[in-house]
């Protein structure tokens, strides 16, 4: 991107905040956080806030990209990438170290660095390892840059799901039967590594999800239904997170319900239910993002049902010591009991994902569900809360 093109921006403070939305990255979800962005992007307010759109490409440089949502939509059953939306393959957008100075530079190999202005707050829609799970947050708070979302600790806890569940039995909440294989037991003992997986296979039967314990967005999960696709699955896995989760396969509804934290505390949306697609397996990611599965907004599901799960997202929302927003998702057993299955700090915000999708039902539309998520983070302090 040359400098011509680059953001005519004062250096004096702005009657408007400055919002950097902040996007892509080097997880294997990077084509989908471009859509979310796209689609933050379109509905931010012009009005009441200035706009620089950062994108974080594959291999980890931060680039100046256009403001075009248009452009960061799925076409052709492919997603987009940062490097399509940036005009320049060496400019680095730099983020301010001095949290007495929050302003943004970008540098051109042979050129003057050239001031950016302040950023008031950062948007953080990165989905995956290197900035859903604590990494960026801790860069904001070393910066003092408020942002969007929940902190370090909750965002990290969010992205493993090991402590997740460990976190969640802990404060009493249901998890289903669940094994982790570390990569150290990999490496050490592959035989012995396997064989408690076999035996858990055994124990809770087939099939078995074998999955990241590190991703999401149903990337590199596997429903393993015999012996014979077993290391196929784990290989899988592994190319996403040398950490590798296996679950027990639960017989239920799969119940999704948004939190929004709002002046008085988080509340929870009306409930969404997942069916079972009826063109995969189970609900994977071309389920989701590509054929776009549609959901039950909202679930058909009684009066006790519908606030039982609620109570369930806004106690896990807390246990986790979450902020801004959560999607927790649940199955509800055949005996009637809802168990958690994960939250996602940073969940889906495409128009058709199921976070604004749930608070459009219950009355925020997508449009004021990113404008409550910008005021309640500028409002909120950086460091020790």
């Amino acid at each position: 991107m040359s400098s011509e093109n680059l953001p005519r921006i004062s250096g004096q403070p702005s009657r408007k905040p400055r919002v950097a939305v902040v996007f892509g990255g080097r997880s294997s979800e990077h084509g989908i956080s471009v859509v979310t962005a796209g689609a933050v992007l379109r509905a931010i307010d012009r009005t009441k806030y200035e706009v620089l759109p950062i994108g974080i490409t594959q291999d980890g440089r931060w680039a100046l990209t256009t403001d075009d949502p248009e452009r960061m939509a799925i076409a052709d059953r492919r997603t987009p990438s940062v490097d399509e939306l940036t005009e320049s393959s060496d400019g680095a957008v730099v983020l301010p170290v001095d949290p007495a100075d929050r302003e943004v530079v970008y540098s051109e190999p042979g050129a003057v660095p050239k001031a950016l202005g302040e950023v008031d707050i950062v948007f953080p829609l990165l989905h995956g390892p290197y900035g859903e799970d604590g990494t960026l947050q801790g860069l904001l708070e070393l910066s003092g840059v408020p942002y969007v979302g929940s902190g370090v600790l909750a965002s990290a806890v969010g992205q493993d799901k090991e402590y997740m569940k460990r976190v969640f039995t802990s404060f009493g909440l249901d998890v289903g039967p669940y094994l982790v294989i570390r990569p150290r037991e990999w490496q050490r003992e592959e035989s012995a590594a396997r064989k408690r997986i076999v035996d858990f296979a055994g124990e809770h039967g087939w099939p078995l999800f074998v999955k990241p314990a590190r991703a999401g967005s149903s990337i590199g999960i596997t429903k393993v239904d015999d012996l014979s696709g077993l290391d196929e699955a784990i290989a899988e896995a592994q190319r996403h997170d040398p950490k590798i989760l296996v679950e027990a396969a639960l017989r239920g509804r799969e119940i999704e319900c948004g939190v929004l934290e709002f002046e008085d505390g988080p509340r929870a949306s009306v409930p969404a239910e997942i069916p079972p697609p009826q063109a995969h397996a189970y609900y994977d990611f071309e389920a989701k993002y590509i054929d776009s599965t549609p959901g039950l907004v909202p679930a058909p599901l009684t009066a006790e049902e519908t606030a039982d799960v609620q109570r369930l997202a806004v106690a896990a929302f807390e246990a986790a010591s979450c902020e801004g927003l959560v999607r927790a998702d649940f199955f509800l057993t055949e005996s009637g009991t809802f168990v958690i299955n994960e939250i996602n700090t940073m969940p889906g915000f495409t128009p058709i994902s199921m976070y604004p999708q749930m608070w459009q039902a219950s009355g925020v539309s997508y449009g004021e569900l990113v404008d409550r998520l910008i005021q309640a983070a500028l409002n909120r302090p950086t460091g020790l809360r």
